[in-house]
């Protein structure tokens, strides 16, 4: 049997293989957050799909912190309900699932959240519109909220939490130099641009104890001018493994950078799968903890070299699954063809419409099956 499908455990959290489904905005919450049906039917057919632990889509920790329409939140208890709902349903399947934390920072939507974008730093340059600097009280407030919001996803029957600090968002911002211009004792050296995290986690683990897991979503370089480094990214992720933190999921890039990794379109031949990689080699050398490498997977085979060659743990995936939520399932009975997903980001058009994320390719190319 591959090593894919061998069951493991991340700090008392048994997982059935290695495969991971990385977090997304799937656009089918309700205005408010409030999970519905349809996002907890999608959850259930990835569960059934035998992917062995799901990350939720990014739920906002704040109002403040929202990054788009229909996003699930989770900064308030009158959500906890729906949550719930959610979870159970994963359960009943046998699937495990993450809450994914989120804060959307400089790239909050004024739009929908009424309030000016909260940003590490002010700077000229930074956007044309205004944004309010976070003071020392609104960062406080800030671990306050993130450890309610893991709380909460304790409560509502989450398996673990995970931090989001990846691809530009609030927490990402703190760690990059390009974003985090401040001369207090969250900018500066890494150490200081780190705080905030370390702040965090101690307040999360302190909400949801010893024994849950708790997780990170990093970018291990930003891909930006001035950004973060690679080395920086370890010290970062180093400091709260050290202190305690249970597994980390690798990515990298930012919006402003207007993609998400150095090759994400076309990843049609193994060479261009797997794109953080060396980073993650990197990672394993500096530090042992349980490492979830995201960015371009679409074949086995990659898939089960990256795991072999001690790169990663564990294997994440995002859009293959938008496509084939039964991925694993296929690839274990035998069908180990590549993922079908072409990498054409298309299936965000349906999102952005009110009609949540789906696979337009996948659709056109049955209906022209139908055609004939």
């Amino acid at each position: 049997m591959s090593i894919l499908f061998e069951a493991s455990e991340i700090n008392g959290m048994k997982l059935a293989n290695r495969f991971v489904r990385s977090a997304t905005w799937e656009g089918m919450a309700a205005d408010d957050g409030t999970v519905t049906p349809k996002l907890t039917q999608t959850m259930v057919d990835l569960a059934e799909g035998g992917v062995g632990l799901i990350i939720s889509g990014h739920a906002y920790i704040s109002p403040e912190g929202q990054a788009g329409p229909w996003q699930m939140g989770i900064y308030k208890d009158e959500l906890i309900d729906g949550l719930k709902n959610m979870t159970d349903a994963v359960h009943k399947t046998g699937g495990k699932i993450v809450a994914q934390l989120a804060h959307a920072g400089h790239f909050a939507v004024k739009a929908l959240t009424k309030q000016v974008p909260h940003v590490v730093s002010v700077f000229d340059g930074l956007s044309k519109s205004p944004r309010h600097e976070l003071s020392k009280e609104d960062i406080l407030n800030l671990v306050v909220s993130f450890a309610d919001a893991a709380k909460r996803a304790k409560t509502a029957g989450f398996d673990g939490v995970q931090i989001h600090s990846a691809h530009g968002y609030l927490l990402s911002q703190f760690l990059s130099p390009a974003y985090n211009r401040r001369e207090d004792e969250y900018g500066g050296s890494i150490e200081n641009r780190a705080r905030v995290h370390g702040q965090i986690y101690n307040a999360i683990r302190k909400a949801v104890g010893n024994d849950y897991p708790v997780l990170i979503k990093i970018n291990s370089e930003d891909h930006i001018e001035n950004g973060l480094s690679l080395e920086d990214s370890i010290t970062a992720a180093k400091l709260l493994a050290d202190a305690g933190l249970d597994a980390i999921e690798l990515s990298g890039g930012t919006l402003s950078s207007g993609k998400l990794s150095p090759s994400r379109g076309g990843i049609n031949k193994e060479e261009k799968e797997a794109y953080f990689k060396e980073a993650a080699a990197a990672y394993k050398k500096a530090m042992d903890v349980p490492l979830v490498l995201v960015g371009g997977m679409r074949s086995l085979n990659v898939a089960e070299n990256t795991i072999n060659t001690g790169c990663a743990d564990y294997i994440s995936m995002c859009r293959p699954f938008i496509r084939e939520p039964n991925l694993i399932k296929r690839w274990q009975s035998g069908d180990t063809s590549p993922a079908r997903c072409k990498s054409d980001n298309l299936c965000f058009g349906p999102a952005l419409e009110g009609k949540g994320i789906s696979c337009v390719t996948d659709e056109l190319e049955k209906n022209k099956g139908t055609d004939k």
